[in-house]
């Protein structure tokens, strides 16, 4: 039986994990033996708890409790504290996820005690090496033996920079947790009721990155272009912890007045959320694939997106921070200039089995 620890910690990952977990549970219990770690990034009860609860993720071994601080100094604590787990576990693989700084302390532990890491949403790129997650998936791919890939483009990308093996496009593990939780969500989620909302009559939008919420100029423009869609629709916003300080540190009260500000939202109410919505703008890279799989144009209030594909189908715009930009592209999605989206580019729901049949062979 091959031993995995599998690294967690930020809200996407929780979901990802979820259903490579699933799979290994029903259809390969008596091949991998998994061990989740929890690094602690994300602390707030709504981001990490309940979303175990929610998805029926098996609880973790070890909780690091690490958040906070720097990006170098989170990093450090993690690179640390998942060192002694490795050496004490001694797993035959590590299984990462995404690109955040759980995500590049655990390639970074794995690859210096020489255990193969894989890692789940590789060769993605943004070409924006300001953003820390483009480090982060850049440095994780390098170190890693398996690399599975969401997208023909994210292939692609490996390619180019050099990668002749390990590379798998095996689809999107994302799209497996839509097609399993959907149905799930719609019957356990009271979050319209709850939130007074009419289904397919408000917006949704989510901030959350580090170049929207740490300038203070871009992330006025986003609240007052928010304000200005809430004229014509009940605006949203479940808020992450940091934003919210921010905004408060901003003096942007005011502004927060106009709109429907929640607490962050377990994961089956912010699947209701995002399936019933008329439009969503985002900053989060995996709100815009969901907006994909549930048919909502979106918004994406960034320059650029690691996600093209969605772009290129026609059901998301880019608009950065600009108020003006954002308000454009509300405006052409009211207009009808939104494509709905039959082709799926995120394969066809059976990632995470492809993934560990992959991981079962190459240790065979």
């Amino acid at each position: 039986m091959l031993k995995i620890v599998t690294i967690v910690g930020a809200r996407p990952q929780f979901i990802k994990a979820a259903a490579v977990s699933r799979v290994i549970r029903d259809q390969y219990p008596d091949e991998f033996e998994e061990i989740i770690v929890h690094t602690g990034q994300h602390f707030d009860e709504n981001m990490s708890r309940v979303f175990f609860d929610d998805l029926d993720i098996p609880e973790p071994k070890f909780n690091l409790e690490i958040s906070g601080g720097s990006h170098g100094a989170m990093t450090g604590r993690m690179l640390e504290s998942i060192e002694q787990v490795l050496v004490d576990e001694k797993p035959d693989w590590v299984l990462i996820y995404g690109d955040t700084n759980s995500t590049l302390a655990g390639a970074l532990a794995a690859s210096k005690l020489h255990i193969p890491v894989a890692h789940v949403e590789a060769g993605l790129r943004s070409f924006n090496m300001r953003m820390p997650e483009e480090i982060n998936r850049i440095l994780a791919d390098r170190v890693s033996t398996l690399l599975f890939c969401p997208t023909d483009t994210a292939v692609k990308n490996l390619e180019e920079e050099g990668f002749k093996s390990g590379v798998h496009n095996v689809g999107d593990v994302m799209y497996d947790a839509a097609l399993f939780y959907r149905a799930r969500a719609e019957r356990h989620s009271n979050i319209h009721q709850k939130l007074g909302l009419e289904k397919g009559r408000y917006v949704l939008a989510t901030c959350h990155r580090a170049e929207n919420t740490d300038n203070r100029s871009n992330l006025s423009q986003i609240l007052d272009a928010l304000v200005d869609i809430s004229k014509d629709a009940p605006v949203v916003l479940p808020i992450h912890p940091r934003t919210a300080k921010l905004i408060v540190d901003y003096g942007f009260q005011e502004q927060m007045k106009h709109l429907l500000v929640a607490e962050p939202q377990p994961f089956l109410d912010m699947i209701a959320l995002e399936r019933d919505s008329k439009v969503i703008l985002t900053d989060s890279g995996g709100v815009q694939k969901e907006a994909l799989f549930y048919g909502v144009p979106c918004i994406t209030m960034r320059e650029e997106t690691e996600w093209v594909e969605t772009v290129e189908l026609g059901c998301n715009f880019l608009a950065g921070a600009s108020r003006a930009k954002i308000i454009d592209a509300y405006n052409r999605i009211k207009l009808g200039e939104s494509k709905v989206v039959n082709a799926q580019p995120y394969g066809a729901g059976n990632a995470a089995s492809g993934l560990l049949k992959i991981m079962s062979e190459y240790a065979s």
